[in-house]
């Protein structure tokens, strides 16, 4: 059985392990392009054959293509067991000498507390060997209620040694430690922790099955927007996109750990996760402080601004070696991430964009990530996966809501309804493709139209996220590095965010209606119908005999909002303007 032709899609070659060896090796110049994942749906033989590296070679070609053909199917599973076998051991007992006293390493506390804040102890203990793979530490605390929460530490460079831990509630606490390092272990201590500081509202969560809200019931309704490496952009950069945001309606943004290789997306960063270089080689035994000090920064400064971090902890947009580390390595750089930044109130967890593009991993590695960052989150943030082409199984029940990509080129938040009754979980669409007019079908919808994905979603009880890519002469497109928005939809967002928020309850859920027109609120007391590309110029309705009802003429476009004179009651008609992307409110009257 032949496993691949000249015909077989580039992307099946580049999925086979020796496949890609076999690329990388022979054409590094086609595996190393940032163009290379808008080719692979293309036939391998014709992408051999228009490769520069390979022009007048056709004997070359000729080879690559004996070569792949001669392959046989793998076991992907039996490949990253294995390698997990040869993989580095985890922390040992004695890495300190018995001569060394138990608990001697001095530790320093905050003098304040408080409920709903980030709460930090710090160690001074020992550096030889390799402290972040040679040292395990963990703390637990003992909160008034009598909870108690396993927090993992993490080495923080120079003798260092950190646990963090976001406050659940006020009054008397303790921790005691646990450590391989003798100087490490059975360390204790006390604080006091404060009422929560007026307008905490704690960490967002799961609310009313296909909804969120925060800690304290207040209603939070994702608008959500990416910009996947906008932490990887020099201060000047990311000071613009953060002064953007404050401007703007957006209180979600995705984005990577990693820095990002891809089209519009190839300069250097100025730090890498972990130390070494491009040049020289990454050791991913050691995590880079300096770059997560930066990264947890610029979290804490979303924060500030209202914004929930929703942080991609893998994607396959690599030249860097990040994304094909072993297992043992990925669940290292999991464990430390998630250490270190799971004091954060306003974290989401992704454990990837597009995980089906990171072909070296397998369901049982995504499954065994999640039981990971669940296992070092005592704070219990949300946390899904985002999908290129084939879903994951959001009803995996560590999953606590979808993360979508559009799967169909059209339709988009049409398919809401449908997801809530599958997976009865939030249905959040991440990328419903992206406004801008770059040559990539996810990339050039108008912004009227991203305004009509976000209202469809809305209306069918979901919610729809934003992006921007307008090129730029100096490829600065918001969706990978941020900057400032250019297009027309964010101001047309803000308007429907000052809709939802006025919402009776907090939530639009999906209403019986007309098969034409999509509806969502509170029967008969608050109904919501977005009649989206369709240009109606009067509609008629029914409601109960017997109540009155003020009638709202809400244009999304122009971002108005026109009562009706008086009241109505019953059977009545409504004059429309004709025009597109026209919505009407229907409010009892008390």
């Amino acid at each position: 059985m032949t496993t691949f032709t000249a015909e077989s899609p580039l992307y099946f070659v580049m999925r086979h392990a020796e496949g890609n060896r076999i690329l990388s090796e022979r054409v590094p110049t086609l595996t190393n392009n940032p163009l290379l994942h808008t080719l692979y749906f293309h036939e391998v033989g014709m992408i051999l054959g228009t490769e520069e590296a390979l022009k007048g070679k056709p004997a070359e070609v000729a080879e690559i293509l004996r070569l792949i053909g001669g392959l046989e199917p793998e076991d992907t599973v039996a490949q990253r067991a294995a390698a997990a076998a040869v993989d580095v051991p985890a922390p040992a007992a004695g890495y300190e000498p018995e001569t060394v006293e138990r608990g001697s390493g001095s530790v320093s506390l905050p003098t304040t507390a408080a409920a709903q804040e980030r709460f930090e102890v710090t160690f001074a203990g020992p550096s030889h060997g390799n402290p972040f793979t040679d040292v395990d530490l963990r703390a637990v605390f003992t909160a008034p209620s009598g909870k108690v929460l396993s927090v993992p530490g993490f080495y923080d460079g120079d003798g260092t040694y950190k646990v963090r831990l976001l406050v659940p509630e006020p009054g008397e606490w303790t921790f005691s430690t646990s450590s391989n390092a003798r100087s490490l272990d059975g360390v204790t201590g006390a604080f006091s922790a404060a009422d929560a500081a007026a307008g905490a509202k704690g960490v967002v969560r799961v609310a009313s099955t296909f909804h969120f809200a925060y800690d304290d019931g207040t209603p939070y309704l994702p608008i959500g927007t990416t910009a996947y490496a906008w932490t990887h952009q020099g201060d000047a950069l990311e000071k613009q996109t953060l002064d953007t945001l404050a401007a703007g309606p957006f209180n979600k943004m995705r984005m990577c750990v990693f820095p990002k290789s891809y089209l519009f997306n190839e300069n250097e960063p100025d730090l890498y996760p972990f130390e070494g270089s491009l040049a020289g080689g990454f050791d991913y035994g050691r995590p880079n402080p300096a770059f997560y000090r930066h990264l947890e920064q610029r979290i804490s400064q979303l924060d500030e601004l209202g914004i929930e971090a929703d942080l991609i902890l893998f994607h396959a947009y690599d030249r860097w070696g990040f994304s094909t580390m072993t297992p043992g390595q990925d669940d290292r750089y999991l464990k430390y991430v998630v250490a270190r930044l799971a004091a954060h109130r306003n974290i989401w967890w992704s454990l990837a964009n597009e995980y089906d593009l990171l072909f070296r991993k397998t369901t049982e590695d995504w499954e065994r990530f999640a039981g990971i960052v669940q296992a070092n989150d005592p704070s219990g943030h949300l946390l899904s996966i985002h999908n290129c082409q084939d879903f994951y199984d959001y009803s995996r029940p560590w999953i606590t809501h979808s993360s979508i990509q559009r799967q169909d080129v059209h339709k988009t938040a049409e398919f809401t309804g449908e997801w809530r009754d599958r997976w009865q979980k939030p249905v959040v669409i991440d990328e419903c493709a992206y406004e801008g007019n770059i040559d990539q079908g996810w990339g050039n919808i108008t912004g009227q139209e991203m305004t009509r994905r976000f209202w469809e979603g809305a209306v069918r009880g979901g919610y729809v996220g934003h992006g921007e890519t307008y090129m730029h002469a100096g490829d600065i497109l918001w969706w990978a590095k941020g900057g400032e928005f250019h297009g027309t939809s964010p101001e047309r967002i803000a308007f429907l965010r000052r809709i939802l928020d006025g919402t009776p309850g907090g939530f639009l859920d999906p209403l019986p209606s007309a098969w034409d027109v999509p509806t969502a609120g509170i029967r008969y007391e608050y109904e919501l119908s977005y009649f989206g590309f369709n240009q109606p110029t009067y509609r008629n309705f029914v409601m109960p005999a017997g109540r009155t009802y003020q009638v709202d003429v809400i244009d999304t476009w122009n971002m108005t909002v026109e009562t009706m004179p008086g009241t109505v009651e019953g059977r009545f008609r409504v004059e429309l303007p004709g025009r597109q992307f026209i919505a009407v409110r229907i409010r009892a009257v008390s």
